[in-house]
């Protein structure tokens, strides 16, 4: 669903996992500082507001989007979590330079969660105009930041949580 059909900071309280026994990574880039800290703060926020403690959550700036990947990479070499937040920010310019660093870090991201077995959470917002990144950065679409520190706990839990039950075939395999 497209962000401008919903609120990114709207969720259930009820359905997200208690943080409190996890411990959170969070990469965020320096590019479009006042978007990038905004996402920041609603996920910084959010993380403690369902139970993870301030020491659990480690922080690292890295330059631009571009260097998400391997800020989660050192992150991860450095302290082991639980998930790791990725925050940045590519606003469409001249050039089509939006569409490789977002692929890049979407990749990355992919490839860093599967290698790892830790979430990784893709919390870049890719916009064609500042507006756009602002309304998606606590603007009148919601944070970002805040959805992505929700996923991040609810994927944590699934990664905990033993798997119950009979596994059921799919069709077709």
């Amino acid at each position: 669903m497209a962000s401008a059909l919903k609120n990114l900071s709207a969720y259930n309280d009820t359905d997200v996992p208690s943080a409190e026994e996890m411990t959170f990574g969070i990469v965020v880039a320096e590019w479009n500082v006042h978007i990038t800290h905004a996402l920041y703060e609603g996920c910084y926020d959010t993380l403690v507001k369902h139970g993870a403690k301030p020491e659990n959550i480690y922080t690292m700036q890295v330059p631009g989007s571009f260097e998400l990947t391997a800020g989660a990479r050192m992150l991860n070499g450095q302290q082991n979590v639980d998930a790791v937040i990725c925050l940045g920010c590519v606003i469409k310019g001249e050039t089509s330079h939006d569409e490789y660093i977002n692929q890049a870090v979407a990749i990355g991201l992919t490839n860093l969660g599967l290698t790892t077995g830790k979430p990784h959470i893709f919390g870049l917002i890719t916009t064609n105009n500042e507006q756009q990144a602002l309304d998606r950065a606590g603007g009148k679409h919601g944070n970002k930041g805040v959805e992505s520190a929700i996923t991040a706990i609810r994927m944590a839990s699934l990664k905990k949580t033993p798997i119950q039950g009979k596994v059921k075939r799919a069709i077709g395999f």
